[in-house]
């Protein structure tokens, strides 16, 4: 008998959570169902998958070998879904894109667009995800491009550049830092800071910069979106630290003052990730291209 696809996915949720009730609540059964449905795994493939302890899972060696498979096969059965739902719409490939907090507000959304309206028969669907979420999602092959801001582990994956942006920090008009030139993140540790959760790209590089200074950083406010950043400040609960287009775009309409850090590390360099480098004529290729054309700012190449 065919080990199911559900029980397939519940294993992947017990290796990537290391606990059995968690991934029992993410696939919405109790415990025992999901013990039942492991154990019933193992019995199929006649190998124990997990070690059971005190603080959790572990994977067996012929565990981690299931989980690349598992992985791979739910993957496949995900955009068998969603290639056949796109024949309905005339459209010939679906193109699954994770961005980045950062490029989804500042330039991917609009990047999409200009490709998809020279490339009717590709639909792409694009999702807002952590840089390290995104990675881990492009190798499980549950989504076939992510745009991320330099940092996560990529290796053994195919990586193109794509644009850069620049760190400012956001603050009230009447500050007296609005008007001080060549402003650098050191000068903002004396304040209260505002900032993304902690499993934010961005947090956890201004926390690394704020290691190397040997100064805590008082990160006052955690919030998952820049404009909740933007309110944050505006309630005078501290300075934010965002990408200088989205800080531009967000704080003229809340009154708020832009200033550009000169750290060196503030200029940051995102990326194109994917599981495989692409044919150069495929739909996954000719979105890459695209985005690496207007990235330079030349005009877009016929496909």
């Amino acid at each position: 008998m065919l080990p199911d696809l559900d029980s397939l996915a519940l294993f992947v949720r017990a290796a990537e959570m290391k606990n059995l009730t968690r991934a029992a609540e993410a696939s919405l059964i109790t415990v025992p169902a999901a013990s039942r449905r492991l154990a019933l795994l193992e019995h199929q493939f006649k190998a124990t998958l997990f070690e059971r302890h005190s603080r959790g899972l572990e994977l067996t060696p012929a565990g981690e070998r299931l989980l690349l498979l598992a992985r791979e096969v739910i993957a496949s059965v995900h955009h068998m879904r969603a290639q056949m739902g796109n024949y309905a719409r005339g459209q010939q490939s679906v193109l699954r894109v994770q961005g980045n907090t950062s490029a989804m507000t500042q330039f991917l959304p609009g990047d999409i667009a200009a490709f998809s309206a020279d490339h009717p028969d590709v639909r792409v669907v694009l999702e807002e995800c952590w840089s390290d979420d995104a990675v881990r999602k492009v190798r499980a092959g549950e989504v076939d491009l992510a745009v991320i801001v330099e940092g996560p582990d990529v290796s053994g994956l195919a990586v193109a550049p794509y644009r850069h942006d620049q760190l400012a920090a956001v603050m009230l008009a009447d500050d007296p830092l609005a008007g001080q030139t060549g402003l650098v993140f050191a000068d903002l540790l004396e304040r209260d800071l505002v900032g993304l959760e902690g499993s934010s790209t961005l947090t956890r590089l201004l926390e690394a910069h704020a290691a190397e200074l040997l100064r805590p950083m008082a990160l006052r406010v955690q919030v998952r979106s820049f404009e909740a950043v933007c309110r944050a400040v505006e309630a005078r609960l501290g300075i934010g630290v965002l990408p200088l287009a989205a800080a531009r775009g967000l704080a003229g309409a809340l009154g708020l003052a832009v200033v550009t850090l000169g750290d060196p590390w503030a200029l940051r360099s995102m990326q194109l990730v994917m599981r495989t480098a692409p044919a150069p004529k495929s739909a996954l290729g000719s979105l890459v291209a695209c985005l690496r054309v207007l990235e330079s700012g030349q005009p877009a190449l016929a496909a």
